[in-house]
């Protein structure tokens, strides 16, 4: 019997190989805004999602989501999205970016779940606001931070409507907020990943196709 039957994927700079977010600021001119919100530790990590939410307003959802195809993809992440689905094991996206990108790269790459948090639109243009998908603000076991998406909360959800263990996930990440659902995961691997991110995971790595030793 298989061990492994979910794999969950943390999105920018794991399966993408750079951070959609600042790719489209890039374009739009609001990239300084952007690192200062991401460089100000004072701030809650989920007040900061709704921060970054804020500097969106008036953009239209249709020229991100054009930016964001842009973005090249990881190396090895279409094979091993591939391989995984010919055996059967389920995959996710898990991110605090936003739904729209997240299902398009889950329709992409033939990904099953997106989980992600709701960028709000009047028609196709950004209001500013976001629905968080951690809307009951939980904190992370690891460090009790509170994130726009809680990923260990995610994954003990998803585990429970597929009928499995924690332990017959992996999960893959390469940030701070990855830790949690690395950490709970029955194999956590960090690819391209900071040295806290290391220190948690059972298996350090800098290509995405090492999950394909373990299945």
């Amino acid at each position: 019997m298989d061990k492994f039957k979910l794999v969950l994927f943390d999105m920018d700079g794991t399966l993408l190989k750079d951070k959609g977010i600042f790719v489209i600021a890039e374009k739009k001119g609001f990239i300084e805004e952007l690192i200062r919100l991401f460089k100000d530790e004072s701030r809650e990590f989920y007040k900061r999602s709704i921060d970054i939410a804020k500097l969106q307003k008036g953009f239209s959802k249709k020229d991100f989501l054009e930016i964001f195809r842009t973005v090249p993809v990881q190396e090895n992440a279409k094979t091993v999205i591939k391989k995984l689905k010919k055996k059967r094991i389920k995959t996710a996206i898990v991110t605090d970016s936003y739904q729209f990108l997240a299902d398009d790269l889950k329709e992409r790459l033939g990904i099953d779940y997106a989980f992600a948090n709701d960028l709000i639109t009047n028609g196709d243009i950004i209001t500013g606001e976001l629905k968080m998908c951690n809307k009951d603000l939980v904190e992370e076991s690891y460090n009790g931070k509170i994130y726009s998406i809680c990923k260990s909360r995610v994954l003990e959800q998803l585990c429970r409507e597929l009928g499995i263990t924690e332990k017959e996930a992996i999960a893959v990440g390469d940030g701070r907020i990855d830790i949690g659902m690395i950490k709970r995961a029955g194999l956590g691997i960090a690819i391209n990943a900071l040295e806290e991110v290391q220190k948690n995971a059972d298996v350090i790595t800098n290509d995405l196709k090492v999950i394909l030793e373990y299945v």
